[in-house]
């Protein structure tokens, strides 16, 4: 290898770190509580109610095996909404909590190590039936949305953070997930970090699955200006920072 920062970098994807962590000095170990499992949110703020994620009347379910099979990166979209029973089914498949264990610890609908789920799901909302455009973000022990903020010219501006790929702008949502270190470094310090992208691969495939029964399709974007998706989220980019995105939208079958 010619390039000393590629095997640099290469590290990332190894668990050597792990012989490095005395992980009887980890919060977890020294007795700190640990950080809550989701963002609080204003008790004055627009709240949503979202489908019950086990009585969905309007999801017609799929094969897994036929799901697998046409799962594919969609980056065409029709021009027609989501429905918000669509909506909250994939939030469902994606973070939904299956069983609250306690205030730090909740069973989903995706692996997650540890079972920290470091992660949060913000939504760009551009044509999604009943809800207004804007910037949302899925509350799952609730099961429900919180509206954060409405911005002008929305569908631009997240376009702009994907340098240019014009397929966010088109959609009917984009999924935005941020990453909350330290839920995982709590637990893991400094191996907390590639599990953390591990979790997100989970969530995104369960999204492209729940996508292919409701007539949808998503692509993964990982290529994204950083401290724009930062700003247009209003996140601070240290102890929050987006880590992966997809938009959603309804296809031709």
């Amino acid at each position: 290898m010619k390039n000393p920062l590629i095997q640099q970098y290469r590290s990332f994807l190894k668990d050597t770190i792990r012989k490095q962590i005395d992980f009887s000095k980890t919060d977890q170990n020294r007795g700190i509580d640990p950080p809550p499992i989701e963002k609080p949110f204003d008790e004055d703020a627009v709240i949503i109610d979202l489908a019950n994620a086990y009585s969905l009347k309007g999801i017609p379910g799929i094969n897994l095996s036929d799901a697998i099979k046409n799962r594919k990166s969609r980056r065409a979209f029709l021009n027609k909404p989501v429905t918000l029973e669509e909506l909250s089914f994939l939030l469902w498949a994606t973070q939904g909590i299956r069983h609250k264990i306690d205030s730090g610890h909740a069973y989903r609908t995706v692996p997650s190590a540890g079972c920290r789920h470091a992660l949060e799901t913000y939504l760009c909302v551009l044509n999604v039936d009943s809800l207004e455009q804007g910037v949302y973000r899925y509350l799952p022990l609730e099961h429900k949305l919180v509206f954060e903020f409405t911005e002008d010219l929305l569908n631009r501006k997240i376009v702009e953070a994907v340098y240019g790929q014009p397929y966010p702008g088109k959609a009917a949502v984009t999924f935005i997930w941020t990453a909350i270190p330290y839920r995982m470094e709590w637990r893991y310090d400094l191996a907390a970090h590639k599990v953390i992208a591990l979790d997100a691969g989970h969530v995104c495939q369960n999204l492209y699955l729940a996508c292919e029964a409701i007539s949808a399709g998503t692509c993964a974007i990982a290529a994204y200006d950083q401290d724009a998706m930062d700003r247009l989220l209003k996140i601070d980019g240290i102890d929050e920072f987006t880590i992966y995105m997809a938009p959603v939208g309804k296809v031709k079958n």
